[in-house]
C-alpha cells in the first residue's frame, strides 16, 4: 500500500507539474496568429503550430517524469519513519520493513599449511666442517 500511495502521489504531482510546464514553452515561443500580425510583431521566437504543440508535449512529459521520480523516491524516504512509528495501528501491507544496511562481511582467516622442510644429511659427527 505504501508503494501505491507513493506512486499515486508521484503521478499526480508529476502530472500537475508537467501540465504547468507547458507554460514554459509559451513563455519562450509563439505561433503565428492575428494577435502578433502573423509573426511580424512577435517579441518571442515564432514557430509553426505543429512544432509548438510537439514542444509542449515533450516538455510536459520530460519534466513530469522527472518530478514523478523525485517525488516517489522522496515520499518513500520521508514517509517510512512515520509509518514505522505507527506500525501497530496501520495495516501490515502499508508499512515496509526498515531497510537495514547489509553487515560488513566477516574477515575469514586464511588457513596456513606448514610443509616440513627436508633435513640435510649431516655428517656422522653432527658438525659442519667449516
Amino acid at each position: 500500500m505504501q508503494y501505491v500511495y507513493s506512486n499515486y502521489t508521484g503521478n499526480f504531482i508529476g502530472f500537475a507539474i508537467g501540465m504547468a510546464s507547458t507554460r514554459l514553452v509559451a513563455h519562450f515561443f509563439t505561433t503565428r496568429s492575428i494577435k502578433n500580425l502573423w509573426g511580424l510583431t512577435a517579441k518571442r521566437t515564432v514557430v509553426d503550430k505543429q512544432t509548438f504543440s510537439f514542444m509542449e508535449w515533450a516538455i510536459s512529459i520530460i519534466i513530469g517524469f522527472l518530478v514523478f521520480e523525485i517525488i516517489s523516491k522522496w515520499v518513500k524516504k520521508k514517509l517510512n519513519p512515520y509509518l514505522l512509528k505507527y506500525k501497530g495501528y496501520l495495516p501490515s501491507d502499508w508499512v515496509g520493513e526498515e531497510e537495514v544496511a547489509p553487515a560488513a562481511a566477516a574477515v575469514q582467516p586464511v588457513p596456513v599449511t606448514v610443509q616440513p622442510v627436508a633435513e640435510k644429511a649431516i655428517g656422522a659427527s653432527g658438525e659442519n666442517a667449516g
